[in-house]
């Protein structure tokens, strides 16, 4: 059962010039090398494919095959966009040997791509399933046409590498379901909530402390889910998502026979009614002053209100939020951080502070890119002895421009950033409302019983 996956990395021929002359400093300077440098310095790294034996160059030759793409690109013009792509081939764990899944990865890059490109394959044992790597230039040395990854490409990929692993007696996925994307897959794999862990710590909980389906779905809709449990594959979605996940996608044990079996682990003395936490420690003001279902324009109290519900303020706090709707955030509080820090750095309080900012930052980066144009052209008429200044200067003015770009980018992020916070949160009170209105239903129809 063989999953595959390509991606592009992206960066200048300057950067891969950089790279092969000194690959650890210049990875660790561009992170967006990083996967070629992963790549390429397994040829190297003999503890993973086993003294080499499992690397094998197509199209080019192993020690120099970076220097070979570097020329392709040269010769053809093509220095700009995407360096080279990267994908994998993976294999079920204990299905084949290292020899076989070499072979078979070499055989695929070889059908994909080795009519027009330069390419690397490794096959790596280092992990619990045996892998191959693949890394091609993005510019073919046949040709000079520039590799387009398309979903038609995509279909390919899949289909070559099913019919190798049926040719070979493999398992294949018979109904492959779409794969996350490639950031998400690594935080799912570290464990963190991302919104498919959110939804199998939600459903365990679910599982654990309902002892029926209508307990279970039930607890899933007072967390807020969009829940269907009709059919051979039950499913749920959160509000905000189009899509339903089938249970049995997020784990191949949860199907409704397996859940029935497997219910009310902490249900002894009956169901448990989930339970969405507030935080304790949020000012009063700043709790009376959002207002559900309206839009703010002050974005940062707004953001104040958000760190507070995600427990990222007050500092040290140990209050965590349950309910789903903000729990994915949770891995994205780097970037929450930022964001809180660069409004605070700069005044900013509402939108129009936010867009007075955005035309500064454009104001300036229009200036210093009109002196770096006037430096261009002073260099190009200079003496050698005036070149080397006014290069220097040249290069502090676009030192300038690359932090003013950051900053304009992260001003961009903070109002997109601020549109999902005021939904998240508007979900989360409107869940809340409805499970308040519900169990006002409830008692009315029990006092309505009593006094029959």
């Amino acid at each position: 059962m063989a999953t595959t996956s390509l991606w592009h990395i992206e960066g200048r021929l300057k950067d891969l010039i950089d790279y092969v002359e000194n690959p650890e400093k210049t990875a660790s300077k561009m992170p967006e090398l990083q996967d070629l440098y992963n790549v390429f310095s397994y040829v190297q790294r003999p503890e993973a494919t086993q003294e080499g034996e499992y690397v094998t160059a197509i199209n080019c030759l192993k020690k120099t095959a970076l220097r070979q793409m570097i020329l392709t690109k040269k010769r053809y013009g093509k220095t700009d966009g995407y360096i080279a792509w990267h994908g994998y081939q993976s294999f079920k764990p204990e299905e084949v040997t290292p020899q076989l899944a070499h072979e078979i990865g070499v055989k695929l890059a070889k059908e994909m791509w080795g009519d027009r490109f330069e390419i690397i394959v490794t096959t790596h044992l280092d992990k619990e399933h045996i892998h191959c790597h693949f890394c091609f230039n993005s510019v073919s040395f046949r040709d000079g046409g520039k590799y387009n990854y398309s979903k038609t490409e995509q279909l390919r990929l899949r289909e070559a590498s099913d019919r190798l692993c049926r040719e070979y007696g493999l398992s294949v996925i018979e109904k492959p379901h779409k794969a996350p994307s490639r950031p998400v897959w690594l935080d799912e794999k570290s464990g963190k909530p991302t919104r498919y862990n959110v939804y199998r710590a939600d459903v365990r909980e679910a599982m654990e402390f309902s002892r029926t389906p209508y307990y279970m779905e039930d607890y899933l809709r007072r967390k807020g889910y969009v829940t269907d449990f009709t059919g051979k594959h039950w499913k749920l979605r959160l509000p905000q998502y189009e899509h339903f996940t089938r249970l049995d996608t997020l784990d191949e044990r949860w199907t409704p026979e397996n859940i029935r079996r497997s219910m009310g682990r902490y249900a002894t003395f009956g169901n448990r009614r989930a339970y969405i936490s507030y935080p304790p420690q949020m000012p009063q003001e700043l709790s009376d002053w959002f207002r559900p279902f309206h839009k703010t324009s002050h974005i940062y109290k707004l953001y104040l209100h958000y760190c507070y519900l995600l427990g990222y303020l007050p500092k040290h706090t140990d209050y965590k939020p349950t309910s789903p709707y903000l729990k994915e955030d949770l891995r994205k509080l780097d970037e929450l951080s930022q964001q809180v820090r660069y409004m605070s750095k700069y005044g900013i309080e509402t939108f129009d502070d936010l867009y007075a900012d955005r035309e500064k930052i454009q104001r300036d980066m229009d200036t210093l890119i009109a002196r770096r144009t006037k430096l261009q052209n002073r260099i190009r008429r200079a003496t050698p002895a005036e070149k080397e200044t006014l290069r220097q200067e040249k290069a502090g003015v676009t030192e300038q421009i690359t932090t003013l770009r950051k900053q304009l980018k992260l001003n961009k992020a903070i109002e997109v950033r601020s549109a999902k916070m005021q939904e998240k949160t508007d979900l989360l009170y409107a869940n809340e409302y409805r499970a308040k209105e519900a169990q006002q239903q409830k008692k009315s129809q029990r006092r309505e019983r009593d006094a029959r």
